[in-house]
């Protein structure tokens, strides 16, 4: 991220306006000595701005917000952690349905942490004489926040150093101000109850568009862990949309951009933000992954309904898995020959026999064939590697002829290069049609695309754009 000299301006001009919450114990605006920030990213179904100003009842209509019930439920919940120096942010999605214990009330869906404890504060505070509704909204707000944080650390096993919410308005006013976010859908989509009317196929989102693309979870396959994956996207596009020249060199975008921040995002108080943007300015979006907790079951049966059984101890062993140490403290291997680099080939194109054609190459110059198979639909082709093992996937890529991406991955087995095909792949050889590529695989023939899932997906990043449900 290279910031003009009218963005680093602008930035400042939003951290002098935006809202702070003292939720946030003994909170500093040094590095963390751990050797990485933990930032809690919330999404909130509120009916007021950041400054507890309610929103008009057109408003409210218009972004569907519903019939207030007298509860403040998280919509969307994101634990990210980066390394001091920058290298890479990992956001890991909190299903809202997660079944976890909320410190003084027992085991509850997550998503109603901050509400009960908003509602324990604003009873205390009434108790005490306070009768400002404005006072009274932003005081309980903060010990609401204070409560979910508490549940989120206990969940994940991680400090949490930094908070950040938004609401319904600023969610928004922001997609807005960036000229809209780029999403893929694998099907298309109609449904009454978040108001999401989309095409199937790529295209670009905004405004109310935009919350009903993240807010839907009616009529998905997987219900809220598809809703999960289809935050995960659209903020995977929303950070590249920001970090992109044509958003941070255009000062009407930015004006726009700060001016809805300021209006609906809540930050703690003693975050250093002008510090944290020189600490990310290299980042770019290869270097931000998605990912998202380990579920246990999807329909476990609580006292609080239908919910998401997760297991804390599975769940703080993958977080503090996915974190390790920075990248640049790794040594990164240099690539060993064709014949010690076993490539699977994964088929996202939708395009019959690919996978089967490309590994067969690969195999003829030399590299072991492992893998072949289908996963799912992607728009950009990719190919995957462990950490330090960079050299590896880029001599693959070579062999694949064209400018493809190289990023890292968990999940790929030591020695491995994953390469996700996507319809944009184009052979080495240019000369060659497509249906020369494709010529049927017995294997591919007998696994459609629709009917066969990887036995772990790949993580959503901010480089490309995928298709989901």
């Amino acid at each position: 991220m290279c910031l003009t000299g009218y963005a680093w301006a602008a930035m400042q001009g939003l951290v002098n306006g935006l809202t702070m919450a003292d939720v946030i114990e003994g909170g500093s605006d040094e590095l963390p000595a751990d050797g990485a920030r933990d930032i809690l990213l919330v999404g909130m179904d509120s009916r007021t701005d950041a400054q507890g100003n309610p929103l008009s009842e057109e408003m409210l209509a218009k972004l569907r917000a519903g019939v207030a019930d007298g509860e403040l439920n998280t919509d969307t919940l994101i634990f990210v952690h980066i390394p001091n120096d920058g290298s890479k942010a990992v956001a890991i999605s909190l299903p809202r349905d997660s079944y976890v214990d909320i410190p003084g009330f027992g085991e509850h869906k997550i998503n109603s942490a901050y509400a009960r404890g908003k509602a324990a504060a604003r009873a205390q505070l009434e108790e005490e004489g306070v009768t400002d509704p404005k006072q009274l909204e932003v005081d309980s707000n903060q010990e609401g926040a204070k409560t979910l944080i508490k549940t989120v650390e206990n969940l994940t096993g991680s400090t949490i150093d930094n908070y950040a919410s938004i609401n319904l308005l600023g969610f928004y006013d922001i997609t807005k101000a960036i000229g809209g976010v780029d999403v893929c859908l694998n099907e298309p989509v109609d449904d009454d109850y978040s108001g999401a009317n989309f095409e199937a196929g790529p295209q670009t989102i905004s405004g109310f568009d935009a919350l009903a693309f993240v807010r839907q979870r009616h009529g998905l396959l997987r219900g809220d862990l598809d809703r999960v994956v289809r935050q995960q996207v659209f903020m995977a596009g929303l950070a590249r949309k920001v970090l992109s020249a044509g958003t941070l060199a255009d000062p009407a975008k930015l004006n726009d951009l700060v001016s809805a921040v300021q209006k609906s995002v809540v930050v703690n108080q003693g975050w250093d933000l002008l510090g944290f943007a020189e600490q990310m300015r290299g980042l770019t979006g290869g270097q931000i992954e998605f990912r998202t907790i380990p579920v246990v079951d999807t329909e476990y049966d609580t006292a609080d309904g239908q919910a998401i059984q997760v297991d804390p101890d599975e769940v703080r062993d993958f977080v503090q898995g996915l974190s390790g140490p920075p990248p640049s403290e790794e040594k990164k291997a240099p690539a060993p020959p064709p014949d010690e680099i076993t490539v699977d080939v994964l088929n996202a194109s939708g395009i019959t026999g690919l996978a089967g054609s490309v590994s067969e190459s690969l195999t003829a110059e030399g590299y072991i064939a492992g893998e072949v198979g289908n996963a799912t639909a992607r728009a950009t082709t990719v190919v995957q590697v462990p950490e330090g093992q960079e050299a590896a996937g880029e001599k693959v890529a070579g062999s694949l002829g064209g400018d493809v991406e190289v990023d890292t991955d968990p999940s790929v087995p030591a020695g491995h290069v994953r390469v996700l095909l996507a319809p944009d792949y184009t052979p080495p050889d240019e000369s060659g049609s497509a249906e020369g590529v494709a010529e049927p695989a017995m294997q591919q023939q007998a696994s459609p695309v629709a009917k066969q899932e990887p036995a772990e997906e790949p993580p959503i990043t901010a480089q490309g754009v995928p298709c989901v449900n």
